[in-house]
């Protein structure tokens, strides 16, 4: 058998397993969410807390213990040059804490995101939120799926867009004038404000029909979501409507970005010019 069929064969043992990683990483960050944490500026001024490093450490140990011949890259240790990189056909893409603003304060709307790159799409994906212990998880070609902690797994697809009924999903604290041009342009609709890739899996889940995104993110925050997304029926595109790829160029940041429930409805007369 092929490392290929391999990883593939293996895909509905590494998304549990993903689960139940993000699962103790979330009980370590709510322990740190808890107490009186301090905050710390990065290189590119965005915050980082003790409870970043602490999910990146769990994480990545055990991911690594999982598929000892599948690199990890995390949002905590991203500086691996792009001529190693590039010489990857499958890692593991994690962001330990999507949405470490809205962590500082502490609203709840904060992710776990874990994905299974396939040279360059994601293949698996696990979005958990360690406050309601609700968990998002997809693999290729199996569906997407909603678990609330002690339930069982239900089954999620994107809903069928109606032009007099557009729902979209925005920045909680990302927002801007790109963002609101596209929805002015959108005439009379209902917006919902949520941190994190919370705004992807409404999306997925048949609660909004398009999450647009005109603004700096990288890979970590957009893969396993993509993955569940795309799964559930929808896709997740840059603004001329190519797929989201990864791992393509020396930098990790996304172009702007479209998370789109109906891929039948067309959205680029409503983009901001």
């Amino acid at each position: 058998m092929t490392i290929v069929s391999e990883i593939i064969t293996s895909l509905p043992e590494f998304v549990r397993v993903a689960g139940n990683i993000a699962v103790d990483a979330a009980a370590r960050i709510i322990d740190i969410y808890n107490t009186e944490f301090s905050v710390e500026q990065k290189n590119d001024h965005s915050p980082l807390t003790k409870a970043d490093m602490a999910s990146h450490n769990i994480i990545c140990k055990q991911l690594t213990e999982l598929t000892p011949d599948i690199p990890v890259l995390s949002e905590e240790s991203s500086d691996i040059p792009f001529e190693e990189r590039k010489k990857w056909n499958y890692y593991w893409l994690v962001d330990p804490l999507d949405g470490t603003r809205e962590f500082i304060k502490r609203n709840g709307e904060f992710t776990i995101n874990i994905a299974l790159i396939e040279q360059h799409s994601p293949i698996l994906g696990v979005v958990h939120i360690p406050v309601s212990g609700l968990t998002y998880f997809a693999t290729r070609g199996s569906g997407a799926f909603r678990q609330p902690r002690g339930e069982l797994p239900k089954a999620i697809k994107v809903k069928k867009t109606k032009l007099k009924n557009i729902t979209v999903a925005g920045s909680r604290s990302h927002g801007n004038e790109k963002q609101q041009a596209f929805i002015d342009g959108l005439g009379k609709v209902k917006v919902i404000a949520i941190g994190s890739s919370l705004k992807f899996c409404l999306v997925a889940e048949g609660e909004a029909d398009i999450y647009p995104r005109f603004g700096p993110t990288s890979e970590w925050d957009t893969a396993a979501a993509q993955c569940i997304v795309e799964e559930a029926g929808g896709m997740v595109t840059d603004t001329s409507m190519e797929t989201l790829r990864y791992n393509m160029k020396d930098s990790l940041l996304n172009p702007d970005f479209l998370v789109i429930a109906d891929p039948y409805f067309d959205w680029l007369p409503y983009l901001p010019k």
